[in-house]
Parts: C-alpha cells; structure tokens; sequence
C-alpha cells in the first residue's frame, strides 16, 4: 500500500482503524525531546493532531487541556502530544500560547507522521487514542461535543 493511498482509508480519511497496531515515530517536542511512540508501551497515548491555521483545533485545544490534560498530566501512565502540521517552531510556540495549552507539542516536518494515520491531503484536527499495548481504541475527527465525551470516558476507562 502506497503511503498516500486512497483505497485503505474511510470517510474521515483516516489509513489506521481501532484495533490496529498504532504506527511507530519519534517527534520532536518544541522544548527539544525527543519521544518515540513504541517507546510508551504500557502507557495510555493520546495523540492530537494540529495546525494553528486550523479553526476547529483551537476551538478544540482548551477542552483538551482542561477536560484532558489538566485530569491525567500527573499521571505517569498517560501521555498526551500534539502533534502540529508542518509549521516551524515558532509558529507553534506561539500557538501553544493563544490556545493557553500547557501538553507537549512537537513539529511533525512535512507532515510525515500525520501521513502514516490520515491521507496526507485530508484535514486535520483529529485525535487517535492508544491503549497501554500500543493498539488503537479511538479515533476522532473535528470537534464534536459527544463524540469529544466519549473520547474523555474512554481515557478515565483506561486509566482505571
């Protein structure tokens, strides 16, 4: 299967479906670590996919950050990483700053990671939640208030 392949994806233009092992990569957080997604076995992942230009992120990234973020952040068996669209480092900082969240972010150049869950050209914001063995259990896409809650349960169910 071709990397930007159309065939394998659903209407959502996700390339990745509940069950499947989540596709491994190392990002770059804006303060310089580097984390790699096989390397959190064992722990609760969820990723977000971003960009600042895109309006339903930010209308998204607050609840994340207080519905999300500020209820597991001390939890050392759950991660969260936003993972911004191809945008330089600055850019990403700032939009970290307007959307007040305090999650890692980290570049995704080109967006090869974005490529290896959606279509590349398919839109973003989206989010893709991995179970401690490294499966996918949800994948969301735009901001809706119900399917947003279920996503906030499924955490706290996994986090038990």
């Amino acid at each position: 299967m071709g990397e930007d392949s159309l065939e394998k994806s659903d209407k959502n233009g996700y390339i990745v479906f509940d069950g499947d092992e989540a596709p491994d990569f190392t990002i770059t957080l804006v303060d310089g670590k580097q984390v790699t997604l096989s390397k959190l076995r064992g722990k609760v992942v969820m990723l977000q996919f971003t960009a600042s230009w895109c309006g339903v992120c930010r209308k998204e990234m607050p609840h994340i950050e207080s519905e999300i973020w500020q209820q597991h952040k001390d939890d050392p068996n759950f991660i969260l990483i936003g993972i911004d669209r191809d945008e330089p480092i600055e850019i990403v900082k700032k939009f970290a700053e307007q959307t007040g969240v305090t999650y890692p972010l980290g570049l995704d150049h080109g967006a090869d990671i974005y490529a290896k869950y959606a279509v590349r050209e398919s839109g973003i914001t989206r989010n893709v939640l991995i179970n401690k063995e490294g499966k996918i259990i949800m994948r969301t896409r735009l901001y809706k208030p119900e399917e947003f809650s279920d996503l906030v349960k499924k955490i706290n169910d996994e986090l038990k």
